[in-house]
């Protein structure tokens, strides 16, 4: 049932460059990629490397605790860690870089939204050395102060460290904030700080500034002011992809990086137009210019273009919709 997800999505966002974040002179800028590993069949988070330059991290959304580390320029994995000190992971679904330099990994997917009482969060040091290794992972015990959810989107704040869910349901879900330490013994309680939209992934802007939200039809970016959402979010053009999952800022907050379940998936990188929502298509690594945005293809194909689109995602929601209620019942 999950592969007829992948036919489906259309997401959006928009990146600010913030100050103190400048990228290093020489220093080439991150650009689209595909997944070459035969082994990442489901990305389902991506999170931009602070030690190491153009790697991304990412990982299947069910699978042995194995995080990938993969080399923009290139697409290949650079790195396999496996983590040591967790159990099997039920569904991983988000990763972040926290301050401490540390990777958060969520463990947070429920597909029956509530079949699991606790979800769980998996931490350890992001390696300085790129290469296949196995990693000691702290392992927490989460719960939601207002029941069992699903979710997908596990973002950790640049400045505070605090560790943010937001649960994922096509009618809208909820943001939750962790304790603002985590702690190994006994639970973490997350308490419900806003309302989100469906959401399947999530980051925070380098400064911390930001907190961009994308599911499969939609992507917006708030701005973040005293640990909550600060406006109603700037709704932004994203590239159409397949099972629209991942999303991250570059680390020095000049584009936006959308990556998508499925063998061979591609990450797109969206760049940001001054003043505004990154609305032109850029150019892949060969030279080809990428799918134009889906805002770029109603603004600019014309009412025909607009009514085809419409239909489209009407009809791919239908669908979602049908397969999920399916899901539960099986």
């Amino acid at each position: 049932m999950r592969s007829a997800l992948c036919a489906l999505g259309a997401a959006a966002a928009l990146v600010l460059l913030p100050a103190g974040h400048a990228r290093a002179e020489g220093q080439e800028p991150d650009r689209d990629f595909t997944i070459e590993d035969s082994r990442i069949t489901e990305s389902s988070g991506l999170a931009a490397s602070r030690a190491h330059p153009g790697i991304y991290w990412t990982h299947n959304d069910q699978d042995a605790p194995l995080i990938y580390g993969i080399d923009s320029r290139t697409g290949k994995t650079v790195a396999t860690l496996t983590m040591a000190g967790v159990g099997t992971p039920r569904d991983m679904e988000g990763i972040s870089v926290g301050p401490d330099g540390d990777i958060y990994v969520g463990d947070i997917g429920d597909n029956l939204d509530g079949s699991w009482d606790h979800v769980w969060i998996y931490r350890f040091p992001e390696p300085e050395t790129l290469k296949d290794q196995t990693v000691r992972a702290k392992q927490y015990v989460v719960k939601y102060a207002d029941g069992a959810r699903n979710a997908e989107a596990l973002m950790v704040h640049p400045k505070t460290g605090r560790v943010y869910i937001a649960s994922k349901k096509e009618d809208g879900g909820g943001l939750y904030a962790g304790p603002e330490h985590l702690s190994t013994s006994g639970t973490n309680v997350f308490r419900r700080v806003g309302e989100v939209p469906w959401v399947t992934d999530g980051a925070f802007s380098p400064d911390g500034d930001r907190l961009v939200l994308r599911g499969y039809f939609m992507a917006k970016e708030y701005a973040w002011k005293d640990g909550r959402l600060a406006d109603g979010g700037t709704a932004v053009g994203a590239p159409f992809q397949g099972q629209a999952e991942s999303v991250t800022y570059t680390t020095d907050g000049s584009a936006f990086m959308f990556g998508s379940e499925g063998k061979n998936s591609r990450v797109v990188r969206v760049e940001r137009e001054s003043g505004g929502p990154a609305q032109k298509p850029t150019e892949t690594p060969g030279g080809t210019p990428k799918s134009p945005t889906a805002g770029d293809q109603s603004s600019q194909g014309g009412q025909g273009s607009a009514t085809t689109g419409f239909l489209v995602l009407a009809g791919a929601t239908v669908l979602v919709v049908g397969i999920k209620r399916l899901l539960r019942k099986g």
